[in-house]
C-alpha cells in the first residue's frame, strides 16, 4: 500500500492546482520526541476572487495513522478516522511559530489520544505564532474534499482550524461553537485576518 502522506500530498497538490495555485508549496518539517515527522505545507497566494491573497497552511502526517480515543485499550492500526488540519490566513505572514503550532495540533491524536473532529475546540496554551492574540483553534469542515484511501482504511478528512482568543474559547465552552460563529457573522469579523482584533462576544 502507498504511504498515506504520499497520497495526501498528491491530493493537496491536485486540489490547489484546481483553484489556480500552480506553484509548489513551501514546506516546514517539525519533529517531536516519539512522534513521526509532521510537515506543514503552505499553498498560495490564492488567485480566486473570493479568496484573493489567502495563504493555505495544511498539515501532512496527522493522517498517517487512524485516530483513536486514549481510553481504548488496543487501537486499530488500519480502521478509524483520519484527518489533516487546514488553516487559511490573508496575505501578511504571521510571526514565527505558526508551523510548529499546527504540527502540535496535528500530533495531538498520537500524543494525547484524542480524535479531532469538526466543532472541536483545541487549546494550545500559548500564542499560535509570535505575538498572536490567538491561543486556541476552533475546528470545522474544510473546503478541501475528503481523500478516499484503499479499503479497509477510512478516508482522510481535512478540518479547518480558525484561530481564536482566550475570550472566544471561553465563549465556545459556555455557548457552543455555533454561537461564536453567529457572533462573528453579526459583528462582521474577518476570521481570516491574522491581525484582526480580539473579539469579545456578549
Amino acid at each position: 500500500m502507498t504511504e498515506v502522506p504520499t497520497v495526501v500530498r498528491d491530493h493537496l497538490r491536485s486540489y490547489f492546482r484546481s483553484t489556480g495555485i500552480d506553484s509548489e508549496p513551501d514546506a516546514a518539517n517539525v519533529t517531536f520526541l516519539g512522534v513521526e515527522r509532521i510537515e506543514v505545507l503552505r499553498f498560495g497566494p490564492d488567485p480566486r476572487a473570493e479568496s484573493q491573497g489567502l495563504f493555505h497552511y495544511v498539515t501532512l502526517g496527522c493522517s498517517r495513522y487512524p485516530m483513536a480515543d486514549g481510553s481504548v485499550a488496543v487501537a486499530d492500526p488500519i480502521r478509524g478516522p483520519r484527518a489533516e488540519i487546514a488553516l487559511s490566513l490573508r496575505a501578511g505572514a504571521p510571526g514565527a511559530g505558526l508551523a510548529r503550532s499546527l504540527a502540535v495540533l496535528a500530533a495531538t491524536p498520537a500524543v494525547d489520544g484524542v480524535v479531532l473532529d469538526a466543532g472541536a475546540l483545541v487549546d494550545l496554551s500559548g500564542p499560535l505564532w509570535d505575538d498572536a492574540p490567538f491561543t486556541a483553534v476552533l475546528l470545522g469542515l474544510s473546503e478541501i474534499p475528503d481523500l478516499p484511501l484503499e479499503s479497509p482504511r477510512d478516508p482522510v478528512r481535512f478540518l479547518s482550524a480558525v484561530p481564536i482568543t482566550q475570550t472566544e474559547a471561553a465563549w465556545v465552552r459556555l455557548k457552543g461553537a455555533e454561537a461564536l460563529r453567529q457572533a462573528w457573522a453579526d459583528d462582521r469579523v474577518d476570521v481570516l485576518d491574522p491581525r484582526r482584533p480580539a473579539s469579545s462576544p456578549h
